[in-house]
């Protein structure tokens, strides 16, 4: 759940923080009132939110195992691969698509930006590289970052329990490990599905929900399945994998992700809020449901309803430097990091390009030109890819202005799904010629 052209080729290749462009100081958007909605458009937002903790989730054996290139605006320039264009601006194109995208594709210092629609539905911005958008689930990445960060200082451990570090939650969770929280097999109750939540959010989608007593909804829930049993993705694993690290460390998790996420890697526009503004500029995200003019749902919702689990708001930069350390093990050592890259059967929500494995708060996606590591995720309004390679050198991040995902539009997403397959090409392995696309 809570699941987006031109080129650089002029940075030089140093530190990840130093792959990013110059930063644009994040303003905080003006206090507005919440605009009118029709009831039943307000429903329809709601439904989605819903729909995507819904979609995709699959309970089985855990097994080991128009178009613009140029600057844009931010500074990128050169030649890009036409045909990945042309395709992105098709993806836009299509009925119910997205109103803008953009993908970034980031190796040895230099990047490659493609960029199909508007920033704005009613503008001709395009969308950049330095526009703040939701990431939505792509948040789990960095609540797993913090969690196998603060494993490898030794101040928690993955096979710690719930029992241990939250004693008050029910007892029948205990013996949930940390370990299973950050690969889905922990069998937790999906809060986001629950009944009250769900008509707490859809009566006042602004709410001001306390982030750190989210699973209450579910306490009286029975667990799933035998922690370890199987795999079903659930956004209850990450807030308790932020809990766990606020237990073990006494330290706020938005404390820890600055200290051991955000510094180190230079992300100067990433942020975790409470409430429902964007820092300007931002992509605007919109709800799409022809015949129906598409909605602006950029602010209809508030953050503080998924926390750890999909709230974060960066930019496609600082997102592809996050990618490119964490796909990469920065900061962990040998053990961690073959922990990290240990997978059972699974997928992300939606679904990434080729075969998908999961692992501890990241995934492995196995396309046809090779393997890369990262996450996805999707709330009204964006869809999310993020993406790196095991040495930490290339990144590639797809963002979307809608929700696109196996309940809201298959078809779509099976394209899209497409089109990222033929990105992760680009990226490893930009000289190879028009083999490269189906």
């Amino acid at each position: 759940m809570l699941g987006l052209a031109g080129a650089d080729r002029t940075a030089p290749a140093t530190d990840a923080h130093r792959l990013q462009e110059a930063p644009v100081p994040a303003r905080p958007v003006p206090d507005a009132p919440l605009p009118r909605r029709r009831p039943l458009r307000r429903r329809a937002v709601v439904a989605a939110l819903a729909a995507a903790s819904l979609a995709g989730p699959m309970t089985g054996p855990a097994h080991a195992g128009g178009a613009t290139g140029g600057s844009g605006g931010d500074g990128t320039h050169g030649t890009i691969d036409r045909t990945l264009e042309r395709r992105l601006q098709a993806l836009v194109d299509t009925p119910g698509g997205p109103p803008g995208a953009i993908a970034v594709l980031t190796a040895g210092g230099s990047s490659e930006v493609y960029r199909a629609g508007t920033s704005q539905l009613g503008t001709d911005r395009p969308p950049r590289t330095t526009d703040h958008m939701r990431i939505a689930s792509t948040a789990k990445a960095f609540s797993g970052s913090v969690a196998l960060q603060l494993a490898e200082r030794g101040a928690l451990g993955l096979d710690d329990t719930l029992g241990r570090r939250l004693p008050r939650l029910p007892a029948a969770w205990h013996r949930v490990t940390l370990r299973q929280l950050l690969n889905h097999t922990s069998g937790l109750p999906d809060y986001t599905e629950d009944p009250t939540f769900i008509a707490e959010l859809t009566a006042d989608p602004r709410r001001h929900f306390d982030s750190r007593r989210l699973l209450d909804y579910v306490a009286g829930d029975p667990l799933r399945f035998r922690p370890g049993s199987a795999y079903r993705y659930s956004n209850s694993d990450n807030i308790a994998v932020a809990l766990m690290a606020e237990a073990a460390t006494g330290q706020r998790y938005e404390k820890l992700l600055a200290e051991l996420v955000y510094r180190p890697l230079g992300l100067r526009d990433t942020t975790l809020p409470q409430g429902y503004r964007l820092p300007e500029p931002y992509l605007h995200g919109y709800a799409v449901d022809p015949p129906n003019a598409p909605e602006d749902v950029s602010t209809a919702l508030g953050a503080s309803g998924v926390w750890a689990s999909g709230g974060i708001v960066s930019t496609p930069r600082d997102l592809g430097a996050f990618m490119r350390g964490y796909a990469g093990g920065l900061g962990l050592g040998p053990a961690v990091r073959r922990q990290q890259l240990s997978f059972v059967t699974g997928s992300s929500e939606p679904a990434g390009p080729g075969r998908n494995s999961a692992g501890l708060a990241v995934f492995s996606y196995a396309t046809r030109c090779g393997t890369v590591y990262g996450h996805t995720g999707n709330f009204p309004g964006y869809t999310q890819l993020a993406a790196g390679t095991k040495d930490g050198k290339r990144s590639l991040t797809v963002s979307l202005t809608s929700q696109v995902n196996s309940a809201t539009n298959p078809r779509l997403l099976a394209t899209l799904r497409e089109l990222q397959e033929d990105f992760v090409c680009r990226l490893l392995d930009p000289e190879r010629p028009g083999g490269a696309y189906r």
